[in-house]
């Protein structure tokens, strides 16, 4: 029997994707005074796409926190990309923004050479940046949104990744935003779902692929996250009741992801590739 949903946030709808972190209430969670950086990442460059909100910026301070210098690349959400520079700059590490339709493939490339140019080599990809348009059936997905939603979510990583795989070597790391949605499934976001899931083969496939130049490559699979992604896709109605039917009665902060991400980034997971890490507000995924 499906859990009872009950209110978690202030109902709330933005109408344009990707939405902005400046206009949610509240705002979502970037950083937890309890965590203690241990220098894990120091001297790496990080490049992360959908950096500018969201997992994405979280990852970046935490990033930051560790020692990495962060190249960003974002659409066009300028006051929020500004704004996670600023509190990276205040940590002493250096942080470049870069707008980009990562769709174009032309584009994205270009930008990703001006990115790791700009940091001076490159360690961590990191593959976040994505959307979701729910729809009540498949016959309401146009062939213009099944489109875009492969574009936004799985060809822009395979741009990506092309335009960085040169500037990486042995002990670098590719980390790739699932979902999971990509292993449930999601009765009203089933292109984005099919995205995700196509996320899921293309880490490991890629794993295999560069396991003899010593690349790792591997991915995280969020539940439920309190992002403008959120506030962007679903009605006011749900948004309050957001995250209220997981396992743990809640959506989980862009915070509480960030560990994992460096974790995948450090030498601590030297020997782990080929994985899909699962951080879902409680959910078992066998």
């Amino acid at each position: 029997m499906q859990a009872t949903k009950s209110p978690t946030f202030p109902q709330q709808h933005q109408a344009q994707q990707p939405g902005t972190e400046a206009q949610m209430n509240p705002r979502p969670q970037y950083d937890n005074a309890n965590y203690r950086p241990a220098g894990k990442m120091a001297g790496m460059r990080a490049l992360i796409t959908g950096g500018d909100s969201g997992i994405g910026r979280s990852v970046a301070l935490y990033y930051a926190k560790e020692g990495a210098d962060i190249a960003l690349l974002y659409l066009n959400e300028h006051q929020d990309a500004h704004q996670i520079q600023q509190d990276i700059e205040a940590l002493g590490r250096k942080c470049h923004c870069f707008p980009v339709d990562l769709k174009d493939e032309e584009q994205a490339m270009a930008t990703v050479e001006k990115a790791i140019q700009k940091l001076g080599g490159l360690n961590v990809l990191v593959n976040n940046a994505g959307v979701q348009y729910p729809q009540n059936s498949i016959l309401d997905i146009t062939r213009e949104q099944l489109l875009h939603t492969f574009e936004s979510n799985i060809f822009s990583c395979f741009f990506v990744t092309k335009a960085a795989l040169p500037h990486l070597s042995k002990g670098a790391s590719i980390i790739n935003t699932a979902s999971i949605t990509a292993f449930e499934g999601h009765q009203t976001l089933i292109d984005y779902s099919a995205t995700k899931g196509a996320m899921v083969s293309f880490t490991r496939s890629m794993a295999l692929s560069l396991m003899e130049q010593g690349i790792r490559v591997n991915a995280v699979a969020p539940g439920p996250v309190w992002t403008p992604l959120i506030v962007s896709s679903f009605s006011p109605e749900e948004v309050g009741t957001f995250g209220s039917t997981a396992p743990m009665r809640h959506a989980a902060q862009p915070c509480e992801l960030a560990p994992v991400y460096v974790y995948l980034a450090c030498e601590d997971s030297s020997n782990v590739s080929g994985q899909i890490f699962h951080v879902n507000s409680g959910t078992v995924i066998n």
